[in-house]
């Protein structure tokens, strides 16, 4: 209850900064009394600055996990891991999502989510740039948990940030930012074994030069912090207050209470629960992806880089269909057929990984790509199970810190099985099973109804 109070008082404090940011400050006019241009300017660049540094933000919420997975098996023999141990560090993203993405909404309630989002990309430039040369496995531990801290906190307010600054463009922004994110998630998984190669082998150097990325996407941010969001504010009140025309409730009106900001018992809904399980399950199915489909194949004798551009294909996938899924899913009254489709790629694909890993890799790695597309799928069915904005960021939040809390022990379970079994058979196994109860429960979450009527009723 106290995540979703507040996020509950974080969209509540959000809507009356939107609404004071609704009636331009005074600005002076010509002598012809002709309407200035500063401020459309400003607002402009502020908006232009806002989706370069959305984009930029998106592409370093996954290079921290997929670089490691490209040279996981050059990290166990550098620092002495176990099988199990692996496992444990492919399962610190979830956990780190789960622990501290539920702080996101707090954080930004006091400091701005702008203000949160550039501390992120700091905590990521300097997890990623400490981890490599941190000595020792617990080192390398908590430089990976700094990094992914940062990446918890981005991932919970990017949907808000988005549904705040572009409300009439919520479906086109977030097709941006998910293809962002399956962009810099493919491109780390694709170019770090040639670009550790090309610098002398040093799995260090590979996984370090990562903090570049994040560091860039500082920049953007900085400006967008220090006025704690306001930049795009106006344009995007002025967009709402068009196209509510007459409706009553105008924005003028910003210290009115509104009744949408009550709190929503979002545990009373079965939907809720049932796409928080779905949100847990194809995380749970993508780390272990991330995390061990390369060893996988480098196993099964592929060779390193040609195993890194494997998992490449695998999420350069969600590039396009994160765009294209969206649009299609927004468009169906249920979403229960794209979830069989994606559930029957992800069966196949896992069946082809056990009868013939090298013989068909390329087509497995199509097959599960196609099947990790569950992500957007359930970003999407998050802003379509709630009317209001409060409830999409009560189900938001709800959903992703159910959800990841759901998926950690997945790629942990995988390793230990891999160790303890001596081969992929039984990690295989588990990994097809759990994609039945993720397509029964995604089913059941894409049903045509809202939080909102099932917590009142």
């Amino acid at each position: 209850m106290d995540n979703q109070s507040s996020y509950d008082s974080m969209m509540v404090g959000m809507a009356s900064e939107q609404t004071r940011t609704t009636t331009p400050p005074p600005t002076r006019t010509s002598a012809a009394g002709d309407i200035p241009r500063t401020a459309p300017r400003a607002r402009d660049w502020g908006t232009r600055l806002l989706v370069v540094g959305i984009v930029l933000a998106a592409l370093n919420l996954r290079p921290a996990i997929t670089s490691l997975g490209a040279l996981l098996e050059e990290v166990r023999d550098g620092l002495g891991m176990s099988g199990s141990v692996a496992g444990l560090l492919t399962s610190v993203p979830p956990l780190c999502f789960a622990v501290f993405g539920v702080t996101a909404p707090r954080l930004a309630r006091r400091f701005g989510p702008g203000a949160v989002v550039c501390a992120g990309m700091v905590a990521i430039t300097a997890g990623l740039l400490l981890r490599p040369y941190a000595g020792g496995t617990a080192g390398f531990l908590a430089g990976s948990a700094l990094a992914l801290m940062g990446i918890a906190v981005s991932n919970v307010l990017m949907p808000v940030i988005v549904k705040r600054h572009f409300p009439d463009r919520v479906g086109t922004m977030t097709g941006l930012y998910s293809m962002a994110l399956a962009l810099g998630t493919s491109a780390a998984a694709a170019i770090t074994v040639p670009m550790t190669e090309a610098l002398g082998g040093s799995w260090q150097t590979g996984l370090a030069l990562w903090a570049g990325l994040a560091a860039a996407a500082v920049l953007p941010w900085l400006p967008l912090a220090r006025d704690r969001g306001k930049a795009s504010g106006g344009a995007r009140a002025e967009r709402e207050r068009q196209e509510r025309g007459p409706r009553p409730a105008p924005q003028t009106h910003a210290r009115v209470p509104q009744p949408s900001a009550a709190p929503l018992r979002i545990t009373r809904s079965r939907t809720a629960w049932a796409l928080a399980v779905f949100f847990g399950l194809q995380a749970t199915a993508a780390y272990i992806t991330m995390g061990w489909m390369p060893q996988i194949f480098r196993d099964a004798g592929v060779p390193a880089s040609t195993a890194g551009l494997l998992l490449a294909v695998t999420m350069a996938m969600g590039v396009p269909l994160a765009f294209v899924i969206p649009r299609v899913a927004t468009r169906l009254p249920h979403q229960g057929p794209i979830v069989l489709a994606l559930g029957g790629c992800g069966l196949v694909g896992y069946s082809g990984l056990y009868l013939a890993p090298a013989g068909g890799a390329w087509v497995w790695a199509l097959l599960l790509g196609i099947a990790n597309c569950a992500f957007p799928l359930a970003l999407t069915m998050v802003g379509m199970r709630a009317r209001t904005g409060a409830g999409v960021a009560q189900l938001s939040a709800f959903a992703q810190s159910t959800g990841y809390l759901i998926s950690i022990p997945g790629p942990l379970l995988v390793g230990v099985l891999y160790q303890h079994s001596g081969g992929w058979g039984l990690p295989l196994a588990l990994m097809a099973a759990l994609m039945i109860p993720q397509t029964v429960v995604g089913i059941l979450a894409g049903r045509d109804r809202t939080v909102e009527e099932e917590a009142t009723r």
